[in-house]
């Protein structure tokens, strides 16, 4: 693995989750792999779970990690190429990239869209400009349009609750929209939707109301319905995120609080356990009693983006 920015990075999800699964096993079982090695968390935005859990990650296999905050501490950058530097930009990637790269083995960036325009998000200029230009593997802790991270941290959380708890099938995972207060990027919808449907192990559903379809790149392969509760009907997992429009970019049409999953409504899975990528909005996205109750993975999956982390660094690390 040269870099992670999406699953076509991926050779093998099951052997990455293995992996993932391992390093949660015995964190330490690695710690060689990164002595001496540097790796650097560039923000443009901020994070909680992905900044620590990659530290901590690092840290496990040995690194030193050193995060900078780009946009709070750093530089303005720009990213256009030829472009006439008389505004608010102060330095080129050109220029601070190729002096990253050198500073560190790894490089890892979050960015977030403008949620403006939809061309430049999913053009995805931010994230392809540090890998051209740094000379060192890039991984993504969010971009524009994907959360790969996540995503990988997501599957893991699955598989980890199968061996606990098998079935005789194909689990049923859903996909549903939440009302929101503002509108929120497709990175994590799109991206637990392209992992699902590369990962070719479950039956796919995603649901959400009208005008709230993602982009088809990312969900070819699964069945979409505006029927949530046909949707949840005998789900075994069932994965909670708000997103923006993508068609007419950006926007909040609606927040029916009818879209919120209560307990009601687990009552027609298959006693399914919920996901949420962390942060969340109580009683807007989901119910106290939901995440607070037995249906919860929510903290287990957050714990696990460190595993999925550290799988990542060490399968990059470890190029032959």
């Amino acid at each position: 693995m040269k870099q992670f920015i999406s699953v076509t990075d991926v050779a093998d999800i099951n052997a990455l989750i293995k992996k993932a699964m391992d390093c949660k096993a015995s964190p330490l079982k690695y710690q060689q792999v990164g002595t001496g090695k540097r790796i650097g968390l560039l923000f443009l935005n901020p994070s909680l779970r992905t900044r620590l859990s990659t530290q901590v990650a690092a840290r496990n296999l040995g690194m030193e990690a050193i995060v900078f905050n780009v946009d709070k501490e750093g530089w303005a950058l720009e990213f256009e190429e030829g472009a006439i530097m008389s505004g608010n930009t102060v330095e080129h990637i050109k220029d601070a990239a190729p002096v990253l790269g050198q500073y560190f083995d790894i490089l890892c960036i979050r960015t977030f869209p403008s949620l403006k325009n939809r061309d430049d998000d999913y053009s995805e200029m931010f994230i392809h400009q540090f890998i051209k230009y740094a000379g060192v593997p890039v991984v993504s802790l969010e971009s524009a349009t994907l959360h790969p991270l996540q995503s990988l941290t997501d599957l893991v959380t699955i598989s980890e609750e199968l061996t606990i708890k098998p079935l005789n099938k194909k689990p049923k995972i859903v996909l549903t929209w939440a009302p929101h207060i503002k509108p929120l990027p497709q990175c994590v919808a799109n991206s637990f939707a392209e992992w699902v449907n590369a990962w070719g192990e479950a039956e796919f559903v995603i649901t959400h109301p009208q005008d709230y379809e993602l982009a088809e790149q990312f969900t070819k392969g699964a069945t979409i319905t505006h029927d949530q509760n046909a949707a949840l009907s005998g789900a075994d997992f069932v994965y909670v995120k708000n997103w923006s429009t993508f068609t007419d970019y950006g926007k909040v049409y609606e927040n029916d609080p009818a879209w919120m999953l209560t307990e009601d409504k687990m009552k027609i899975t298959n006693q399914a356990k919920v996901m949420h990528c962390l942060p969340v909005r109580r009683n807007v996205e989901l119910s106290d009693e939901i995440l607070d109750g037995s249906h919860s993975l929510v903290t287990r999956q957050a714990g696990n983006r460190v595993w999925a982390a550290q799988a990542v660094l060490h399968e990059i690390l470890t190029i032959k």
